[in-house]
């Protein structure tokens, strides 16, 4: 079966809506000349694109479209007809600045940018708009949304004397949903902190009355938020500076639309680093780029339903949810986003404080929110919740401590996930170890089928213990299989000054994590690869320093000895030797050599002697 050239391009018009518009001059056709188009820029060029966007304004973004007839019969290689489309992106440039090119037939989609490298991998054709706000694409500021962030925590620290870190965090990140909502809180700076919280939840309730009286989620959200107080209400210029970062920050999300979940990671990220070393209920918070390693290792796709059984925030689905868009195209694709968000990510949370903040995460993007709930993962109920969700990946960092349940959880989570569900837990490295009998017994039904140990630095003092990724494979037996396991010693992250460890030189996105992507594929490839038997070891194990010993080691050792056996003070023997050497020997230099000689006439006793009183003891009367 062959789809004509003709059909693929009649189809590309319509999916990216190249007509002509007041902005550019577009269409579709093998007919139309660059030189007709026009003929001031492209003068005597008859070369015929298949399809084309030229702005009228030169400094906007152009477009070219090639396409190809598709064959169902063969393999169609799409990169071998890239030439034909660089030429035409080539001639395109000699007019507008920035030229990107599609290529496509029917049912692949390749895109180039005009330095001729692909710069997206969504396997689908999207509007026209998509494109041109990736090429016009603004790199988030982090730097910026730092220093906001930090702004923020200090001014309700300092200057309204909120003491709770986690009712900072919820107090923030509703003024943020409000402000998205609508609210405008440019406007509220004349308010008191008391009037400015009650009109925050005001707005809550008015955006979500209908969804209110169905979800519990909302009258969580308010029981948390109306347990916030300060100390100190009624400072207007903290109040004009907070609401001032507070739209800063709403302004990062909106400047990078399909991507905004980037900047609700780097806020979350940035308070996150004030906890204390052991927060409530165990949770230690995951850094951003180990979130980004479990699912892409995991090979999590827009097509899986995530499942995070202990979501603090909401990290990992976060994460989740921004990658699932990103990969079917952005929030243009309005219909793919909407399943992503309601259909595909589940959390659960045990904390009211964090769960709170797990739901104003998801809707500051609006969406999300439907299938997070808050309870305990160990219970029978929730594991009727997850069994029902037909989970086929797992993302999570479940507390680590016993008292907080994390066999049961890690437990519960793989024996009602889908079959062949990929699940990755991040644990001390030995938790596996230490409850031994346990996880064994686990391994009649599921597969431990990759250990990476991570560096030992990655929380930066807020972890107990060095941590690994454990993937599992859910009811899958392990059988005796062995089980892979590498070691990641560094990130290339660096410790900023009051702005925690980054990747300031993209060593890891650049060098570092595809380099471990591909041995965590492959299975080999770095020198640390193990391979495990399961009934001998359940963690990466360090390899073993070989027994050396120097001569100066074997000296030592002889004289130690020697000097017991005789009864000689090691410290007397030491100091004795040291004043000789100082003060009674003779050092010459013959040729290349240093002489050290000693007189043998004085003799010290350097034999260890019974205690002797003190010169300051009171003598016996």
């Amino acid at each position: 079966m062959v789809v004509s050239e003709d059909k693929v391009r009649d189809k590309a018009r319509e999916i990216l809506g190249f007509y002509d518009d007041e902005l550019a001059d577009s269409g579709t056709g093998q007919i139309t000349t660059f030189n007709q188009l026009d003929s001031k820029y492209f003068k005597g060029i008859k070369d015929k694109p298949d399809g084309w966007y030229f702005p009228k304004d030169i400094n906007q973004t152009a477009i070219i479209l090639e396409t190809k007839a598709l064959s169902y019969n063969k393999s169609d290689d799409l990169e071998k007809d890239r030439e034909q489309l660089f030429r035409y992106m080539q001639i395109t440039a000699q007019k507008y600045k920035k030229v990107l090119g599609i290529l496509y037939n029917g049912e692949d989609v390749l895109v180039y940018n005009d330095s001729q490298k692909q710069i997206i991998n969504v396997n689908t054709l999207l509007h026209k708009n998509y494109y041109l706000k990736l090429a016009n694409r603004i790199p988030i500021d982090i730097d910026a949304i730092q220093s906001c962030t930090i702004a923020i925590n200090e001014l309700l620290h300092h200057k309204f004397i909120m003491q709770d870190l986690k009712h900072r965090m919820i107090f923030t990140a509703c003024a943020l949903v409000a402000h998205r909502k609508g609210a405008r809180l440019e406007n509220f700076k004349d308010l008191d902190f008391s009037n400015l919280k009650e009109r925050i939840i005001q707005i809550l309730e008015k955006s979500y009355s209908k969804e209110q009286r169905t979800n519990e989620k909302l009258a969580i959200i308010k029981e948390q938020y109306q347990k916030i107080t300060c100390d100190k209400e009624n400072d207007q210029v903290a109040m004009s500076d907070f609401i001032d970062n507070v739209v800063k920050i709403s302004h990062f999300i909106d400047s990078d639309d399909w991507n905004g979940e980037d900047v609700m990671m780097i806020f979350f990220n940035e308070f996150n680093r004030y906890l204390p070393k052991k927060p409530d209920y165990g949770q230690v918070f995951t850094p951003q780029h180990i979130v980004s390693l479990m699912y892409r290792i995991t090979n999590t796709t827009h097509k899986d339903r995530v499942l995070d059984a202990a979501c603090g925030s909401g990290a990992f689905l976060i994460t989740a949810m921004g990658e699932m868009i990103s990969e079917v195209g952005g929030r243009e694709n309005e219909k793919d986003v909407l399943r992503i968000c309601n259909e595909q990510l589940f959390g659960v949370e045990i904390s009211k404080d964090l769960f709170t903040l797990a739901c104003a995460n998801m809707l500051i993007h609006k969406d999300g929110k439907t299938n997070l709930i808050q309870a305990d993962s160990r219970d029978k109920e929730v594991c009727e919740w997850i069994k029902g969700k037909n989970i086929t990946k797992v993302l999570m960092n479940p507390p680590y401590e016993n008292k907080y349940g994390v066999y049961e959880i890690v437990e519960n989570v793989l024996d009602n996930v889908s079959e062949g569900a990929m699940c990755a837990f991040l644990l001390p490295n030995t938790k596996l170890e230490v409850g031994a009998k346990r996880a064994r017994k686990w391994l009649k039904k599921h597969s431990l089928l990759k250990i990476i140990k991570l560096p030992s630095e990655i929380f930066a003092g807020k972890a107990s213990s060095d941590t690994s990724i454990f993937l599992f494979k859910a009811h899958e037996p392990q059988n005796n299989k062995e089980i892979f396991a590498c070691h990641i010693k560094e990130d290339g992250l660096e410790t900023i000054k009051n702005k925690g460890r980054q990747d300031i030189k993209g060593i890891w996105k650049n060098k570092l994590e595809p380099y471990w992507l591909d041995v965590i594929y492959k299975q080999s490839g770095d020198e640390s690869c193990q391979w495990l038997k399961p009934d001998e070891h359940l963690s990466y194990q360090m390899p073993q320093e070989p027994f050396s010993i120097s001569e100066q080691d074997f000296k030592k050792v002889v004289l130690d000895f020697m000097l017991f056996e005789n009864g000689i003070d090691k410290k007397e023997f030491e100091k004795a030797m040291l004043e000789s050497l100082l003060y009674d020997s003779k050092i010459e230099l013959k040729d290349s050599e240093i002489l050290v000689r000693f007189d043998k006439a004085k003799e010290v006793d350097t034999r260890k002697k019974p205690s002797q009183k003190s010169l300051f003891d009171k003598e016996e009367e």
